[in-house]
């Protein structure tokens, strides 16, 4: 039996109309909040609004913060940071996408200690803890609301993670009803997302139990909504509902297991080739699944089942997958040196190492 030893000290509550206990939880630590969003999303969703009524009606001053854009950068956070202080802000509340999120858990760490220390924070060595954090999720992919993870742009423009209990939130506002103002596009790159995290979790060789029934919880319905999405221009309510579900689920994935090499390695093609997340991670899955194939035979034909079948599972990457990246020789070799170890490689039935993410690059965009 895999040891177990599942960590998730966040407080989650999944319902709609989540938002109207915002207020009430942000006036237990004071009356004045910033809340963080993105340009558009947080209002598209509704969720702004509902968060400021609630705060309205518990007599807490909110602040809203609009300039958390996609793959958040280290001057947005310090900026985020100055607007905090300004406000006089007791806690963070942020509404949007994995970037709000991951951007609000640096900016509520940053607040409380050194907002140029960026060693500090990439190495997860701040001695003050954060100020108070509330997340509420407008997408259904990001597993950021249940991680204790968070990515960010550095100052030399590459993606970052930070891990730390630091980074789980005190509070996840969790309403499947802000994700319905999604369009396809983010639809479809936040469920890939989603599965990138329960697939890479569940083929990790140290997935434990717990774990296991999570990730079985995620995948069968994450297959199904995308597979809907296949044939579909966008989900119905009840999809909608489903692939959120899934999301957390996945999330709790994540948190537990970690990633395996399509993350990292995606990372590049969003950082270098505007290629959203989800996609990113989504062009390597098939590589990882044949790594399982031969390691794990049995693991991976269980994956096939969840799934609805290898069929499903391919048509699915085949179909939704739309990457189109040529790299010079150069940009070849600087991913050869970037990938030359990786952490993840160990979360690879099998294992895996730089040669062969390098053969594997060369192959996909040489």
């Amino acid at each position: 039996m895999t040891p177990t030893a599942f960590y998730m000290p966040v407080r989650l509550i999944r319902e709609e109309g989540a938002l109207a206990r915002v207020g009430e939880l942000a006036a237990g630590y004071g009356k004045r909040c910033l809340i963080m969003t993105s340009a558009s999303a947080a209002e598209k969703s509704r969720a702004l609004y509902d968060a400021l009524a609630s705060m309205k009606a518990a007599k807490v001053e909110a602040t809203v913060y609009p300039l958390i854009g996609a793959n958040p950068t280290l001057a947005q956070c310090r900026a985020a940071v100055d607007a905090f202080r300004a406000a006089g802000a007791y806690s963070i509340l942020a509404i949007g996408g994995g970037s709000v999120m991951d951007a609000a858990k640096a900016t509520a760490w940053l607040a409380a200690n050194s907002a140029h220390d960026t060693e500090g924070l990439f190495a997860a060595a701040f001695r003050r803890e954060r100020f108070p954090l509330m997340l509420c999720g407008t997408t259904a992919g990001t597993g950021s609301e249940v991680s204790a993870v968070a990515v960010i742009t550095d100052d030399n423009g590459k993606k970052r993670s930070i891990k730390h209990k630091n980074c789980y939130a005190d509070y996840v506002l969790a309403d499947p009803r802000y994700t319905d103002s999604m369009p396809r596009s983010v639809t479809v790159s936040t469920a890939l997302d989603a599965l990138a995290h329960a697939v890479e979790g569940y083929l990790n060789p140290a997935c434990d139990e717990i774990s296991t029934m999570f990730a079985e919880k995620a995948l069968p319905l994450l297959a199904q909504g995308l597979l809907y999405l296949c044939d579909n221009d966008l989900p119905d309510r009840d999809w909608r509902d489903k692939l959120f579900d899934a999301s957390l689920y996945a999330g709790f994935v994540l948190n537990a297991c970690g990633t395996a090499f399509p993350h990292p390695m995606g990372y590049v093609l969003t950082e270098e080739h505007g290629i959203p997340h989800g996609q990113a991670c989504a062009v390597f899955m098939e590589e990882l699944i044949r790594c399982a194939a031969q390691a794990t035979p049995e693991r991976t034909a269980r994956l096939f089942a969840l799934c609805g079948g290898e069929e499903v599972l391919m048509r699915i990457l085949n179909t939704l997958v739309d990457v189109d990246v040529h790299m010079t020789d150069a940009q070849l070799d600087a991913c050869k040196e970037r990938f030359a170890e990786l952490p993840h490689f160990a979360r690879v039935p099998g294992g895996f190492d730089g040669e062969r993410a390098d053969a594997l690059c060369r192959r996909l965009f040489g």
